[in-house]
């Protein structure tokens, strides 16, 4: 068969078209909707950490080419933030990679850590990137669904211990998850590190929500025994500082594993977003009181947008992490998620997602809809009222 006998797209990618984001997002716009579907927040971080970027823009700090593993002072301030925050003891010279946000951090370490055939088990739901990362990587993905219990959802062990076969390579594993906003108990993941030493395999975490928890904190998989050497750790400063088009994230692990990972990225991007790295290091080392200030703000509106979901009629699982809030549609009558979200718009002029993009297993998402509460106040108060009518029939 000739080259234009095969369809452009490679195969691996076949099932991965426009994202739903995209087209929910186009909805809002044609329609005037609130967008509620994509997660990022309508107002930018701190004026200081903006002001920290036009700062290195000026002193011709990161115009050229950063260092491949990310500016030194980046580096080192990633290290402290791990150790501040969890004890964590990390060298900045072999241990530290920046990337281009958290998306290209997964991409590279499934990439580098991942061959043809190897399983690669995920947490279901899961951001949609997984899926495509493992495919390009010529991974089989194995999901584990987190299932919904009372108001949240909840991991079954056992049904992640039977996952494992001879075959898995690694455990891609997201906490604080989104979408369902789950956030892992110590207990639930020492039996992740018990069971990912035992049947010697990787992990990869993606701990982008890490300050965004409520009501119960966030611990590293790394900080458990065994993990060290075996636990590849990613984080970015778009969720927890508010600039999320800056694209700045980051890798922490054994010098191994984060060589490995450097080979990979050093072909995707080679290096990316040098002033904004020297801002993203002042902003970690803001104090407490910030990183205390946005968990609490979003706290009160996680608060006010699960309310008037309540009210509008939905089941609401209120996140104990993140920025958005799962709800299911059965109790209005609704069962079909992708149909309801794409009817929203003209019914009440709010966007949300479907959760079922986030499956294998379509139909365990589809009475699931996300809504994301990373809005200014005003936003979600009017967005509450719009909801409300559906209460009314």
């Amino acid at each position: 068969m000739g080259a234009m006998g095969r369809p452009p797209l490679n195969r691996r990618l076949a099932a991965f078209g426009t994202t739903i984001f995209a087209e929910m997002s186009a909805l809002a716009v044609r329609t005037g909707a609130i967008n509620l579907g994509q997660g990022f927040p309508d107002t930018d971080g701190p004026e200081e950490v903006r002001e920290a970027a036009v700062r290195a823009l000026r002193d011709g700090r990161g115009n050229q080419y950063p260092p491949g593993p990310g500016v030194p002072e980046l580096r080192t301030a990633v290290t402290e933030h791990q150790r501040r925050w969890y004890g964590l003891g990390f060298d900045p010279d072999t241990e530290v990679l920046i990337t281009a946000g958290a998306t290209e951090a997964i991409a590279a370490s499934l990439l580098a850590l991942v061959e043809p055939g190897d399983e690669v088990i995920a947490l279901e739901p899961y951001y949609d990137s997984y899926a495509a990362c493992v495919a390009m990587a010529g991974g089989v993905r194995v999901p584990v669904t987190l299932r919904p219990d009372g108001d949240a959802f909840r991991l079954d062990l056992d049904e992640l211990r039977a996952a494992v076969t001879d075959r898995t390579r690694l455990i891609l594993l997201n906490t604080p998850h989104n979408p369902t906003g789950t956030v892992l108990t110590r207990d639930e993941l020492a039996a992740v590190a018990e069971l990912a030493v035992e049947r010697d395999l990787l992990v990869v975490t993606d701990e982008v929500y890490e300050h965004l928890v409520y009501g119960t904190e966030h611990t590293p998989l790394v900080s458990f025994p065994g993990m060290r050497e075996r636990t590849v750790t990613i984080s970015s400063s778009g969720k927890t500082f508010s600039f999320t088009g800056w694209k700045v994230g980051w890798v922490t692990g054994a010098p191994e594993l984060v060589t490995a990972v450097r080979s990979a990225k050093q072909y995707l991007t080679y290096v990316s977003a040098g002033p904004f790295q020297y801002a993203v290091a002042e902003a970690l080392a803001l104090p407490d009181a910030y990183f205390h200030g946005i968990r609490d703000d979003l706290r009160a509106k996680r608060d006010l947008l699960a309310d008037g979901l309540t009210d509008a009629g939905f089941h609401v699982f209120r996140p104990s992490g993140t920025y958005f809030i799962t709800t299911d549609i059965r109790p209005l009558g609704e069962t079909d998620g992708f149909a309801f979200c794409r009817s929203l718009p003209e019914r009440c002029g709010v966007v949300a997602v479907p959760n079922a993009v986030f499956y294998d297993h379509q139909d365990q998402g589809s009475p699931f809809v996300r809504f994301a509460f990373c809005k200014r106040e005003e936003v979600l108060t009017d967005a509450v009222a719009r909801l409300k009518t559906l209460a009314q029939g």
